[in-house]
């Protein structure tokens, strides 16, 4: 059934409040790891004072070459230099040693997030993985988790080590030098950072634009791709290459404007740090020229003007890249505060094991408030017993189970086990004693094993394939070359409509829940394999609670009650042979089922 569109989401907040937000939700994965992150800065400040060191000791180197005696030439040269050498070294010493401890915390940081989110999306409603498009999500994961590496390292490795030198650069020369030169160090660094903290604001939200497009277009493709047959079904692949191609050229346009921007940043940052060169170095040239700076006095302040203006050049570059981290991650954090519609209680108990009565009590429900689907439906079955729920199509069967599996929680009234709610068990524990065989089942890319072991993961290879024989398996696998390790492809597609049923079957089987759903559960067979394995879900049943949504009335006639839905109302119940007596709804169905079967033939 087509679901009701979600609440509008609440409008974003300015870019630099959720970047903050951003932020400080990165914080505490990184904080995890204080000692490795104290021993890191603690590596970069040494890092950054020896490599401002390096000048000034070339400076001394300088001017102590102008001495004339034998011991100057000799002795104090061959200190300056051995000091300059270990002092270079120090930098590379310092720098890697920074590397070295603080990558563990990058790499986990990487790994709780990437893991918190994953469980949040699981966590998630039904409602949710309806709605959202699989390529754009998995585009916004990827980029998010990629761009958290980015952010730590632009951060650590780049901008907290220039913003350590600059300081440390500015308070050299205030104390050894005319403050002019300190002053036309801020003016310059100032001016630099403005002009790109601007205009790297106005080019973020051309970088969102280009990063929503390319999310969209890649949603397209792989929307397009899942459904692979139905294209092919229509002879629809132009089409599908028009639609991708709309979206790439939007993209590209967005991404050229987006690249436009970019030169124009360039290129007043290079004005800006040329302007600041040329009157730093026409300061010091003035002083040595009336004598009051000695020639490495000019080579000091020159060097670290050298200095500066790499990594200020660096600086706007790593600033522009860690805004777009930011705005890559904000969608990534953007996920973790989608409403979890169905969540426990705080006070929810565990379900007790063992034998579970089932009640539907005054239960209504609608997916849009607009369109009801369930209408006040009760009815109860004991433990150990079979009920069936039958009904055209949209007469809101299969909402039953999703009800029960706490996809959606009811609009009114309950459902209960043992006369428990369920809005007050743990999920968990809830679908533990649930299994169910869907009407339409998808698999994992992966193997026939993988696929029913995965019914109940600690599961021995020998109940594995008892599960498979009794959901009539066995033959099956036995003829395919690889047997049990045989791939099904992505969403089974290798396998017919039947075959992957009867795994879905075996998986259920190999849960052993307390409740057993079947939702159309035959609905893919032909009728002689119906025949076998309808014994064995008849078996299966046996001692469980059995809830039975079916379409197809032969498959119903044994269970201890049939319900019959009609636009989300029970208008009749009982078991086959009294409902066939009454010639209500349920006669006129099976009839008209015998003829078509008899047609058939």
């Amino acid at each position: 059934m087509r679901q009701a569109a979600s609440a509008p989401l609440p409008a974003p907040e300015p870019a630099e409040r959720r970047d903050w937000q951003t932020l400080k939700s990165l914080l505490p994965y990184l904080w995890a790891y204080k000692g490795r992150v104290i021993f890191a800065l603690c590596c970069l400040v040494a890092a950054k004072g020896a490599n401002v060191s390096v000048p000034i000791v070339f400076k001394h180197l300088i001017d102590t070459l102008g001495l004339t005696t034998t011991q100057a030439y000799v002795v104090v040269p061959a200190a300056l230099l051995l000091a300059y050498g270990v002092l270079r070294f120090s930098t590379s010493l310092f720098t890697e040693l920074r590397e070295f401890i603080f990558v563990r915390v990058t790499q986990q940081a990487v790994r709780q997030i990437s893991l918190q989110v994953f469980r949040h999306l699981h966590a998630l409603s039904l409602r949710f993985h309806l709605e959202r498009q699989t390529g754009g999500l998995t585009r916004d994961i990827e980029r998010g988790t990629r761009s958290i590496n980015s952010l730590i390292s632009y951060t650590l490795y780049s901008i907290l080590p220039t913003l350590v030198e600059i300081g440390l650069v500015i308070g050299i020369l205030l104390y050894s030098y005319d403050s002019i030169f300190a002053l036309i160090t801020t003016l310059t660094l100032l001016a630099y950072i403005t002009f790109t903290v601007k205009v790297t604001n106005w080019r973020n939200a051309l970088r969102r634009r280009a990063n929503e497009l390319d999310s969209a277009a890649n949603a397209r493709a792989i929307d397009s791709l899942l459904n692979y047959e139905t294209v092919k079904y229509f002879n629809n692949e132009g089409f599908e290459a028009a639609r991708y191609d709309e979206q790439l050229q939007k993209w590209i346009h967005a991404q050229t404007v987006n690249q436009q921007s970019l030169a124009l940043l360039n290129l007043g940052q290079a004005v800006i740090i040329a302007l600041g060169v040329t009157a730093m170095m026409w300061q010091a040239a003035i002083r040595v020229a009336d004598g009051s700076m000695t020639i490495g006095d000019i080579v000091l302040v020159n060097a670290f003007m050298l200095q500066l203006s790499i990594p200020l050049n660096f600086l706007g570059v790593m600033y522009r890249e860690l805004r777009q981290a930011l705005t890559d991650i904000e969608r990534m954090f953007g996920l973790l505060h989608v409403n979890q519609e169905v969540a426990d209680a705080p006070s929810a108990s565990a379900l007790p094991p063992g034998a579970a009565t089932l009640r539907f009590d005054a239960v209504r429900f609608a997916y849009d408030p607009k369109r009801p689907i369930l209408r006040g439906i009760s009815f109860e079955v004991p433990a150990g017993h079979t009920v069936a729920v039958v009904g055209h199509s949209g007469a809101g069967k299969s909402t039953l189970a999703r009800l029960l599996y706490r996809f959606y929680d009811v609009s009114d009234g309950a459902i209960r086990i043992n006369g428990m709610d369920i809005r007050g068990l743990t999920q968990s524990s809830l679908r533990a004693a649930i299994g169910i065989v869907p009407q339409d089942t998808v698999l994992f890319n992966d193997t026939l094993y993988y696929n029913i072991h995965y019914g109940r993961p600690d599961a021995s290879r020998e109940e594995v394939e008892a599960a498979a024989a009794a959901a009539q398996l066995g033959d099956f696998v036995a003829r395919l070359p690889d047997g049990y390790d045989t791939r099904v492809g992505e969403r089974g597609l290798k396998l017919s409509g039947g075959e992957k049923q009867r795994v879905a079957i075996a998986r259920a089987l190999l849960k052993n829940p307390a409740i057993l759903i079947f939702d159309e559960a035959t609905s893919a067979l032909d009728s002689k394999t119906e025949k076998a394995i309808q014994a064995q879900l008849e078996q299966a049943a046996a001692g469980r609670t059995a809830l039975v949504i079916a379409h197809r009335l032969s498959t119903v006639m044994k269970a201890d009650e049939i319900i019959v839905l009609d636009q989300g109302e029970i208008v009749e119940r009982g078991s086959h042979a009294a409902l066939l007596a009454a010639g209500g709804h349920y006669a006129r169905m099976w009839a008209l089922q015998q003829q078509e079967a008899h047609d058939d033939r």
